[in-house]
């Protein structure tokens, strides 16, 4: 199920690997994927600067999502939470993806280059394009308090 309309991916120089097999899976499987950086592991990058640039890239489009890696994921996703169109959480396990998404509507997808597995990455993945946000009156009330 492709309900998006693109996927943007960006990683600092820690998460170069996982960011290209996510690429690469992603765009077996039929998504739109835009690379943003980087691409070598010996350019260091800082993680508010690669999160800016896709954030700015979201920015009007509603549908688009966006997975940002780093070493710990935890830097990709303070800097994402501060833009007000972005909703971001630390993913580790396909479960968790799938919650995220489906009760806070959820549009970035942070993963930790450092601590998790690629085929467990991948699965995450899925689950955060596959599962669609349940617009209930009560969820839709509580991301308007926080947007």
């Amino acid at each position: 199920m492709k309900n998006t309309s693109k996927i943007y991916i960006a990683g600092d120089h820690r998460g170069v690997g996982l960011k290209l097999y996510l690429i690469e899976m992603l765009t077996a499987a039929g998504y739109m994927v835009i690379n943003m950086g980087v691409d070598d592991p010996n350019t260091p990058v800082d993680f508010p600067d690669i999160t800016a640039a896709v954030a700015d890239a979201m920015l009007g489009d509603e549908s688009a999502r966006a997975i940002l890696i780093c070493g710990t994921g935890a830097g990709v996703t303070i800097a994402a939470n501060r833009y007000r169109h972005l909703r971001a959480t630390r993913c580790d396990r396909p479960e968790q993806a799938r919650a995220d998404r489906h009760h806070d509507d959820i549009n970035v997808l942070a993963l930790a280059a450092d601590d998790i597995d690629i085929e467990i990455a991948f699965m995450c993945v899925r689950e955060f394009l596959e599962t669609p946000f349940d617009s209930s009156e009560r969820r839709i009330r509580r991301l308007q308090k926080i947007s």
